[in-house]
C-alpha cells in the first residue's frame, strides 16, 4: 500500500464542499490524503433534511419499508414492529462485524468516508443530516474506521466493511486517531462527542453501498495514471540507451490508427526524446524489439482503460448506491439494486489486465538493457565495473530475476474477480460481482508494477550514464538527476533493496519529473 503518511499542508488546506457539485477522482484522492478539508454543502443539508422527514412520515404511516418494517436479505418476510426498528438498525451493524484480512490503510479508510458522505449528501437515503455531519467531522479530524479488507461480495454493497463505518458512529469497535488505534468511544470523547443513536434505516444507509470497492479503485486509478506516464518516460530512456529508432513514435504512425491512448503515449515519448542540443546519434537497427517499438500500443491500452474507468467510477460515486431510496418529490420509498457493484468490478478487472501488461512490458525492457546481444554495446547486466575486477561483479542480473517474478505475479492476478459470482445469504444474493476483490487485486497489481518500474528506473539511469551524452535528453537528464540525489550509481555490486525503496518513495511522492500525466 502507499506508505506516505497522511499530512496536512503547512498552509491551511482549501475546503471542498461535498454535495455542491459532482466529485472527481482527484477530489476523492485529495480528501483521502487530507490536502483539502471536507465540508457538507448547504444544499446537501436541505436535501437530507427533506429525505429524512419523508422516511419518518412514511414509517409512521405504516408503509412497508425494507430494513425498517422488515428484516433484511432473505429475511425480508420477517416483520419488525415500529418500536423495534431502531434496535434492528443497531443489530445490523453488529452482525456484520465479521471482516477479516488486513486493515485498510488510513488513506483508503479516508476515501471510504468521503464516498459515503457523497452518497448520503444526495438526499435519497432517508437519513438525518447529523450522520453526514459526523462523518465530515471524522474525516476532517482523521478519526478513521479500522476496516478489514475482506468479507464483501460487492452486492448489497460492501455490507461487512462498511459496518465498521456505522459502528464508529455509535461508539463501537476501533478507529485510527492521531496515529494510534483506539476504541471508537475514546476518540469520540477526545472530540467532545457523544455516540449517535441510529434511527431506522440509518445503519442500512451507511452499510448498503459500494464505497469500499470504489474508494480502493479510485486510489489505484490515481497511481495507475502516474505509472502510465512513468512507463512512457522509461520507454524513451530505454530507446535512447540502446540506440533505438525514434521514428517508431512519429505522429504519422499513430495518427494512422488513432486510438486516443496510443496517440497520447506516443506524444509523451516524443516529448521525452527532446534534447537541448541534439547530438549526433547512430541507430542500432531499423526496427526495435516490440518492447520499445510497440510501447505506445501497450501503455496506450492502459491510458484508454483509465479514461473509461474514470467516467465509470465518477458516475458510481456521484450516484447513490443505497437501497431502498427515497423519492422526496413523490414521497415514495423505492426498492432496487443500486448497491450492485458490477461497474466497479468491470473497470477494476479491466485495469488489472492493462496495468499488468505494463509490468510485463517494463520487465522486457530491462532484459533488453541488460543483454549485450541486444543493447548495442552496453556492458552485460549494466555492470558498473570494467577491467580486471569486472569478472566478480554482476550488476543488475539479480534485478532481472526479481522483475520477472513480479511481472509473473501481476499477470497471475488478472483473472477477473467478477467471473466468480457465488450465490450467498440463503440465495437472496444469488448473483454478485465481487467488486471489492477486484479492487483489491487491482491495487496489488499497481503496487507490483510500481516495484517493477522502480527497478527499471534504476537500471535505465545506469544505462543512460553508461551511454553518455547521446542518451541524455531533457527528460532523461531530469530523471537521472532526481534519482542520483537519492541513490548513487551502481559501481561494485551491493544490496539494492534500499535503492528500490528510495525510488518507490520518489514515485509515490511525485518526485520523479516525468511530466504531465493528464490523459488528454
Amino acid at each position: 500500500m502507499n506508505p506516505i503518511a497522511l499530512k496536512r499542508l503547512d498552509a491551511a488546506p482549501d475546503t471542498l464542499e461535498i454535495g455542491a457539485r459532482p466529485l472527481s477522482i482527484d477530489d476523492v484522492v485529495s480528501l483521502a490524503r487530507g490536502t483539502v478539508r471536507p465540508a457538507l454543502a448547504p444544499e446537501a443539508r436541505e436535501r437530507m433534511r427533506r429525505s429524512a422527514e419523508v422516511m419518518e412520515r412514511l414509517h409512521a404511516s405504516g408503509d412497508s419499508i425494507y430494513g425498517v418494517t422488515t428484516s433484511v436479505g432473505a429475511s425480508v418476510c420477517v416483520e419488525v414492529p415500529k418500536e423495534r426498528a431502531a434496535e434492528l438498525s443497531l443489530n445490523l451493524l453488529r452482525m456484520h462485524g465479521c471482516g477479516t484480512g488486513r486493515i485498510l490503510e488510513e488513506e483508503e479508510a479516508a476515501a471510504v468516508l468521503a464516498l459515503r458522505i457523497a452518497s448520503l449528501a444526495a438526499g435519497k437515503s432517508g437519513v438525518r443530516v447529523e450522520l453526514a455531519e459526523r462523518l465530515v467531522r471524522f474525516l476532517d479530524e482523521r478519526v478513521l474506521p479500522r476496516i478489514p479488507a475482506e468479507g464483501s461480495v460487492g452486492a448489497s454493497g460492501d455490507l461487512t466493511p462498511l459496518s465498521y463505518v456505522a459502528a464508529m458512529l455509535v461508539g463501537e469497535r476501533e478507529v485510527s486517531y492521531r496515529g494510534r488505534e483506539v476504541p471508537a468511544r475514546e476518540a469520540l470523547e477526545a472530540l467532545g462527542l457523544e455516540p449517535l443513536t441510529l434511527k431506522p434505516k440509518e445503519s442500512l444507509a451507511l452499510m448498503n453501498g459500494t464505497a469500499v470497492a470504489t474508494a480502493i479503485a479510485c486510489l489505484a486509478w490515481e497511481r495507475a495514471r502516474a505509472l502510465a506516464r512513468l512507463a512512457s518516460s522509461i520507454t524513451a530512456m530505454t530507446s535512447l540507451a540502446v540506440n533505438g529508432n525514434p521514428s517508431h513514435f512519429d505522429a504519422f504512425i499513430h495518427d494512422a490508427k488513432p486510438h486516443r491512448g496510443q496517440v497520447r503515449v506516443a506524444s509523451w515519448i516524443r516529448e521525452d526524446l527532446v534534447f537541448d542540443r541534439p547530438p549526433a546519434r547512430s541507430i542500432a537497427r531499423l526496427q526495435d524489439r516490440y518492447s520499445i517499438r510497440c510501447a505506445p500500443h501497450v501503455i496506450g491500452v492502459l491510458v484508454d482503460a483509465l479514461r473509461f474507468a474514470a467516467e465509470t467510477l465518477e458516475t458510481e460515486f456521484n450516484g447513490v448506491s443505497d437501497n431502498p431510496l427515497v423519492d422526496v418529490e413523490s414521497e415514495r420509498i423505492l426498492h432496487g439494486g443500486n448497491f450492485y457493484g458490477g461497474h466497479v468490478a468491470f473497470v477494476c478487472d479491466s485495469l488489472k489486465t492493462a496495468v499488468a501488461n505494463v509490468a510485463c512490458l517494463l520487465d522486457r525492457q530491462l532484459l533488453l538493457l541488460c543483454n549485450p546481444e541486444e543493447n548495442d554495446g552496453l556492458p552485460r547486466d549494466l555492470k558498473g565495473v570494467d577491467g580486471e575486477g569486472a569478472c566478480v561483479h554482476n550488476g543488475f542480473k539479480a534485478v532481472t530475476i526479481a522483475t520477472s517474478s513480479l511481472a509473473a505475479e501481476a499477470l497471475k492476478l488478472t483473472m477477473p474477480a467478477s467471473a466468480f459470482s457465488r450465490s450467498t445469504e440463503l440465495h437472496n444474493q444469488d448473483k454478485v460481482p465481487m467488486a471489492t476483490i477486484a479492487a483489491r487485486d487491482l491495487l496489488r497489481i499497481v503496487e507490483i508494477t510500481e516495484q517493477v518500474a522502480a527497478m527499471l528506473t534504476l537500471a535505465v539511469c545506469q544505462a543512460v550514464e553508461l551511454r553518455g551524452e547521446t542518451a541524455c535528453s531533457r527528460r532523461a537528464t531530469a530523471i537521472l538527476d532526481a534519482v542520483r540525489r537519492e541513490v548513487p550509481r551502481l559501481v561494485e555490486d551491493r544490496r539494492m533493496d534500499r535503492d528500490v525503496h528510495a525510488v518507490l518513495a520518489m514515485m509515490r511522492e511525485g518526485a520523479l519529473p516525468t511530466g504531465d500525466p493528464s490523459l488528454t
